[in-house]
């Protein structure tokens, strides 16, 4: 039986927003969700990186899975949005406050250092812009091989005609680097209604085959997720 995991439901300070997408995907048959807090760094002035917030803070009693006898694993993400190389701090003890690890980088140079140098658990790909850069093959297979994973989100595409061709674009020219290896598809959701279940994901890309076929693996990578798992407990305990 597989199961499914959605890595990246947006962290809001709404908790009755926060409680209502954690059921709705326990709803849809997700076993695993993580909330996601964005850290996006300026120049301008210093900014802390955000805390998580304890689960059993944001929700009481956490919701049975859909087809299982089980509740609902809810994981703490943080994302750090690069600009700067600056900005990405490997030995900040705040770090280790969550489950996963994830960086978002902007330009070549930030992705190519994410892909073959940084320990993070996830790299995400903007869906909201043409991407600046091309993927080329050599950091995408070296970031393959350090068991790093690549992530696209899904929600934009719903909220705008022109997100749609972003994440479109954006996704095929990835699965054509990574040759599909390594990618999971996230929703991004910061409301219940952007939230779709697993195999309805392939429905908002009919004409993609590209991104169709990687819906299965990276929804229901339970291995995949054990791996990302053991590697952020290794993390922490580096510090």
């Amino acid at each position: 039986m597989s199961v499914f995991m959605d890595l990246n439901l947006s962290y809001s300070s709404d908790k009755s927003r926060l409680h209502s997408l954690i059921e709705s995907a326990a709803h849809l048959g997700f076993s695993t969700v993580a909330i996601n807090y964005v850290f996006e760094p300026t120049a301008k002035k210093k900014q802390e990186i955000p805390a998580p917030t304890p689960i059993n803070e944001l929700i009481d009693q956490l919701p049975i899975v859909q087809g299982r006898s089980r509740p609902i694993r809810v994981l703490n993400r943080l994302t750090v949005v690069m600009s700067d190389s600056s900005h990405f701090r490997p030995s900040s003890p705040e770090y280790r406050c969550f489950d996963l690890l994830a960086i978002q980088p902007t330009t070549e140079k930030l992705f190519h250092a994410a892909c073959m140098m940084y320990d993070v658990d996830i790299i995400c790909i903007s869906v909201t812009e043409k991407l600046p850069f091309f993927f080329k093959r050599a950091p995408v297979n070296g970031a393959v091989d350090r068991g790093l994973v690549f992530e696209v989100s899904y929600s934009a595409s719903i909220r705008d005609a022109t997100m749609r061709r972003y994440t479109i674009a954006n996704a095929v020219s990835l699965m054509d680097s990574c040759k599909g290896k390594n990618v999971i598809l996230s929703s991004a959701a910061e409301k219940p209604l952007e939230l779709r279940g697993p195999y309805d994901i392939t429905n908002l890309y009919p004409s993609s085959s590209a991104v169709s076929a990687a819906v299965v693996y990276s929804c229901s990578g339970v291995m995949l997720l054990r791996h990302i798992m053991n590697k952020a407990v290794k993390r922490r305990l580096l510090f």
